[in-house]
């Protein structure tokens, strides 16, 4: 991406991602690349160290913290922070999702909990509360990282619950888009297809990967920093028209 676009297109601005500390995450990817292009970038995961260790990876002007987006007055406490960090927040990446691979019929009621309580709850939540902040600055970008699964009933990884979950994101980025476009506040979404990822390779093994991407029109399975990119395009000013939509980023996978 910085081959091509030289000019930092981020500068200044204060980016929230959740889910950030894997080494081999779209979070990270994300968080590096925002980097690159001037954001001072808060990464928050479950677990802090691991949160502050990814943050350091990027440099001393970046922020880690612990969050369990389950928990709102987890998202309350981790914004706060970030705010006083700061002093604002221009983007934020709602990131952090888990996966099961399960038969409808498996699918227990804890299942469904964990799952669409971090993936939608948690997206939900988050934006809950960066919202406020970008009202008061009359602008800010909101990226909800859906999935392919969602607008085809799977195919990818993860069962029905996750189906569904990643489908509520989809539509709660549209209610986002609209309530809050006349306040300057743009919300969109992003559905990966497969991609080469920590959360993903419990799924399949990489050489069953590798063969199912050979088959995409691409020819290839996704990488993290392919998701990367997207959320740079949509958190910056070369999107500054685009709100409501859903960025297909699967190689060719899935067209609709």
């Amino acid at each position: 991406m910085n081959d091509v676009v030289t000019t930092p297109l981020l500068q200044g601005r204060v980016a929230v991602i959740t889910g950030a500390s894997r080494v081999r995450g779209i979070g990270l990817a994300t968080a590096r690349l925002f980097a690159q292009h001037g954001a001072r970038v808060a990464l928050l995961d479950l677990d802090e160290g691991e949160a502050s260790a990814a943050a350091q990876t990027l440099g001393p002007q970046h922020f880690g913290a612990g969050c369990d987006v389950r928990d709102a007055a987890a998202c309350i406490a981790a914004v706060q922070r970030v705010r006083h960090w700061a002093g604002r927040i221009d983007v934020l990446v709602n990131n952090a999702a888990i996966t099961q691979k399960r038969g409808l019929l498996e699918v227990t009621a804890d299942d469904f909990e964990q799952v669409v309580s971090i993936a939608l709850r948690g997206s939900f939540q988050m934006s809950q509360c960066v919202i406020p902040a970008m009202v008061e600055q009359g602008r800010g970008s909101i990226i909800s990282i859906s999935s392919m699964s969602a607008q085809q009933g799977g195919g990818v990884f993860g069962g029905s619950h996750y189906c569904a979950a990643k489908a509520g994101v989809l539509g709660f980025t549209r209610a986002m888009a609209k309530e809050f476009g006349p306040q300057g506040i743009r919300a969109n979404a992003i559905t990966p297809g497969l991609i080469m990822t920590d959360f993903s390779r419990g799924a399949n093994s990489d050489e069953n990967k590798h063969a199912l991407g050979k088959t995409y029109p691409l020819g290839r399975v996704g990488k993290p920093e392919d998701i990367a990119g997207a959320c740079l395009y949509l958190a910056s000013d070369l999107s500054s028209f685009v709100t409501g939509a859903t960025l297909d980023v699967n190689g060719g996978a899935y067209m609709r």
